[in-house]
């Protein structure tokens, strides 16, 4: 099955095959890549050729707090079909999206609206602390704020809505 991994503003294709007799085979960019992953406690433990790594994952696909080697910040991991299927709402829904959803669970750290205020598309509107990373959101459209349903300190889930939109 082919995936589509988002990391750093660079999408990676990874092709994922069930091996007869257990295994995976696994090719990332279109070059055969020699891996193996085992669930432990606390995440996952990943071999890719030599590099074994700890891998932790917060969150629910598509979009994923990773902590790897090193690395702290978030991914998205989509099938084709739902790629297909979010290239669809973007279009459709981009300008229409009333509300600004958590995309996992976590702390709010700051509100940068209130109710009432006005905001333009791409505007930072409330930043989520999750895996020790801060994540900002921002507006999906411009309108008004209706509401901030949630303040600084507040603990919340992954797909909570925090500000609904005019």
């Amino acid at each position: 099955m082919r995936y589509y991994v988002s990391l750093k503003n660079r999408e990676i294709p990874v092709d994922v095959t069930l091996v007869p007799g257990g295994g995976f085979d696994v090719r990332i960019d279109d070059r055969r890549v020699d891996a193996d992953m085992v669930e432990v406690s606390g995440g996952y433990s990943v071999r890719v050729g030599d590099r074994v790594l700890d891998v932790a994952i917060e969150g629910k696909p598509p979009e994923l707090g990773i902590v790897a080697g090193g690395y702290r910040g978030f991914v998205v991991v989509e099938s084709e079909r739902q790629k297909a299927v979010s290239a669809a709402r973007r279009g459709r829904l981009d300008s229409q999206q009333n509300v600004v959803i958590s995309p996992m669970p976590g702390r709010i750290v700051k509100v940068f609206v209130e109710a009432g205020q006005e905001i333009a598309v791409g505007e930072p509107v409330i930043v989520v602390e999750a895996m020790k990373m801060e994540n900002e959101l921002r507006a999906p459209r411009s309108g008004q704020v209706k509401r901030v349903l949630v303040s600084v300190g507040e603990r919340v889930e992954g797909n909570a809505t925090l500000i609904e939109l005019t």
